[in-house]
């Protein structure tokens, strides 16, 4: 017959773990409080931190409380004088947990860790990149937004397939035929799937590098038009025509943005050859001010227009080119005003503006015997 407990003794002993362990998770809990303040921390109170800091803190302060009661608990109840029935001694249960019980805690706690660090830091560099209210930042807090989220979630599956393999590894169970399958499942996933890979590859590099974005006119192999979506394994593009072109990242062999940062309106102008080059510079410079005064253009012209001169020579005509410099996307708007005053200015000042020379076509007829002219 066992003795009976000192129930004094063992409520002491009970009370101090519990004591012993709240106090080892509240340093826990400031460990990771001041981890995650470091990478969260904004202009402002520290309040308005919010969830992103206090609901991992709650999590890593139980986890640690839960382990060291668990881990605590058989010993000071022997100490206590308890005589434990179950199958676990003190001594064997206490090894267990202060090495692989131990480790599989400690990998635990940093892997959530490390999870709530890498999703905090994405969002961290979205709200820091979301602040302006530009057209262009705008786009960038789009960009931003899908690199973090993309890396967010691969570097998650890593540390989450890392911590699986090392908690088994503790677990004693065998994870070479897991890493062997897992190797030879990648290879034939890598062989198979070799075209979506490398629009995957190509769609986050063309995202981080900003080639192109929503809204841009672009001409992507040979084809121009509206780019509609930006997505990691295709782009979308919309002609002038309202037809929709599909391209997948990967088979991109040339792209040429004309909307990124700025864009020039040219129109080229001809002249017969009887007309004063200085005079018709003149007068094209004087409906390049018409237009800059135009209050529905002025705030989307970012220089005076440049006239450069004579451009080229036709057999009836001479080119002469006006270029200006505007936002993005407006290029087309300024040239039709452009071309509208030039019409008007030049009628008003009796310039006449030949048309192109109509193509000459000989049509020969030849007999075999007797060719005629």
């Amino acid at each position: 017959m066992p003795p009976h407990p000192d129930w004094a003794r063992v409520t002491l002993a009970l009370a101090a773990v519990v004591v012993i362990a709240y106090l080892l998770a509240k340093f826990a809990g400031r460990l990771a409080r001041s981890a995650l303040v470091t990478i969260v921390r904004r202009d402002g109170p520290l309040q308005a931190i919010g969830a992103a800091v206090h609901h991992p803190i709650r999590i890593i302060r139980f986890a640690v409380f839960a382990a060291v009661v668990l881990a605590l608990t058989m010993p000071a109840l022997e100490l206590a004088g308890v005589e434990t029935t179950v199958g676990l001694t003190s001594r064997t249960l206490t090894a267990w947990v202060f090495g692989s019980g131990l480790r599989i805690l400690i990998i635990g706690i940093l892997t959530y860790a490390l999870l709530r660090i890498i999703a905090a830091t994405s969002r961290r560099l979205e709200d820091e990149m979301g602040q302006a209210t530009s057209a262009d930042m705008m786009e960038r807090l789009k960009r931003a937004r899908t690199v973090s989220r993309l890396v967010q979630n691969a570097l998650t599956v890593l540390v989450v397939s890392i911590a699986g393999l090392m908690v088994l590894h503790e677990l004693q169970v065998d994870i070479m035929p897991i890493l062997t399958g897992a190797g030879i499942v990648g290879l034939a996933v890598g062989f198979g799937a070799q075209t979506l890979v490398k629009d995957l590859i190509a769609g986050f590099f063309l995202t981080l590098e900003n080639q192109v974005r929503v809204g841009d006119v672009a001409v992507i192999n040979g084809t121009g038009g509206l780019v509609e979506e930006i997505n990691l394994r295709t782009i979308v593009l919309r002609d002038s025509d309202g037809t929709v072109h599909i391209f997948p990242n990967g088979s991109i062999d040339r792209l040429a943005n004309r909307t990124i940062d700025f864009s020039y309106a040219v129109v080229d102008v001809g002249v017969g050859y009887g007309e004063d080059p200085d005079r018709i510079d003149g007068l094209l410079r004087q409906v390049a001010a018409t237009v800059a005064g135009d209050p529905a253009l002025a705030t989307v012209l970012l220089e005076p227009a440049e006239v450069q001169g004579i451009e080229a020579f036709e057999e009836t005509r001479m080119i002469m080119r006006v270029r200006v410099k505007t936002l993005p996307l407006r290029q087309w708007d300024v040239a039709r005003q452009l071309r509208r005053h030039i019409v008007k200015t030049f009628d008003a000042h009796g310039i006449v503006m030949p048309a192109r020379p109509a193509p000459t076509v000989v049509i020969r007829s030849e007999d075999r015997d007797t060719p005629t002219a």
